[in-house]
């Protein structure tokens, strides 16, 4: 499934603006490059940047639709012509979701089925939904694998179960050829600082004080934003219809161990941590099996946790035109 018009919602997000990038510098598996066409259609919402498109807003593949999933006569006009969809539009926040569920069941699940259903008018060839680990719910032992029931904790969680639902049961119903993929905890370059890594790194490099919830031992599996974003073209391009994938970093780490790094790679103690009230409902572990997009398609992560997170610590250090407007217009 080389050159490609794909329509990537979401595109100017963390991860989705890193999958427009990747996939215009030919940085994917099987990726076409200047044979690539990309439409990136986002509402813009408060974590949506335009900067985050900036290195490749000038390729000749590229272009931009502000636009909602929710809006149908829009994307009835945008659709045509396009190969396939990548959907990573999705509000993700949790703690936003847990004082305010209700746009995320607007966008999560009814925006969602809206897209599915213009996918469908438009005989899309294939849509890539892109999901979190999170619907899982969480587990003490072992990892999950896609045959795991799904026992989302946070209203987050439970609308993008919902959406996971809707994409497979147009593939069961309609034959519709559509691809979940359920990701571990991101991190890396151009995420949104209300995020617990570029959050304490921010916040660290300013000397200000970062929260730490209950006893800091969660355990959240790390996943590089470019070898996430590896895994989901190889959903896209090699990916069985109707099947779900699991793509992993391989690197469990509590968040006090990740509070430790941070503290070190920015220079400050732990005087610098507040522990803070837990979260509701808050999912002590996520652990994903990565074996089914292993054997059938190749995948394996290539960012070592202890370089990516120098690396990303790095960037912010060197970005802060980036993030400073942000963390100030979200007060953050």
């Amino acid at each position: 499934m080389s050159r490609m018009k794909i329509l990537v919602t979401g595109g100017a997000g963390f991860i989705g603006s890193e999958y427009v990038r990747a996939l215009l510098t030919e940085r994917l598996p099987g990726s076409a490059g200047a044979g690539d066409t990309v439409t990136v259609y986002d509402k813009l919402t408060y974590s949506g940047n335009p900067a985050n498109l900036d290195p490749v807003r000038s390729h000749p593949g590229f272009s931009f639709v502000q636009g909602d999933i929710l809006d149908a006569a829009l994307l009835d006009e945008v659709l045509p012509g396009h190969d396939a969809i990548v959907h990573f539009a999705a509000e993700s926040h949790v703690d936003r979701s847990i004082t305010g569920a209700a746009d995320f069941v607007t966008t999560n699940v009814l925006g969602t089925q809206t897209l599915l259903d213009a996918a469908r008018r438009h005989r899309i060839g294939r849509f890539l939904h892109v999901s979190t680990d999170e619907v899982y719910g969480s587990i003490d032992e072992g990892s999950w694998t896609e045959e795991w029931p799904l026992q989302p904790n946070s209203p987050y969680s439970a609308a993008k179960a919902g959406s996971d639902l809707l994409v497979l049961a147009a593939h069961r119903t309609h034959h519709f050829d559509a691809v979940v993929t359920r990701c571990s905890n991101n991190y890396g370059h151009y995420h949104f600082p209300e995020k617990m890594i570029p959050l304490f790194i921010t916040n660290l490099m300013d000397g200000k004080h970062v929260p730490l919830y209950g006893d800091g031992g969660n355990v959240r599996d790390w996943l590089h934003v470019s070898d996430h974003v590896r895994g989901i073209h190889l959903a896209l391009t090699k990916g069985r219809a109707g099947e779900v994938y699991n793509i992993g970093g391989g690197t469990e780490v509590t968040n006090k161990e990740l509070t430790e790094l941070l503290l070190n790679a920015t220079g400050r103690d732990w005087s610098y941590v507040d522990y803070v009230e837990d979260r509701k409902g808050h999912d002590r572990r996520y652990s994903l099996d990565i074996t089914k997009i292993s054997d059938e398609l190749g995948y394996t992560p290539e960012v070592r946790f202890e370089d990516g997170l120098a690396a990303t610590v790095q960037w912010y250090q060197e970005n802060r035109a980036w993030w400073e407007p942000l963390k100030e217009k979200a007060a953050l």
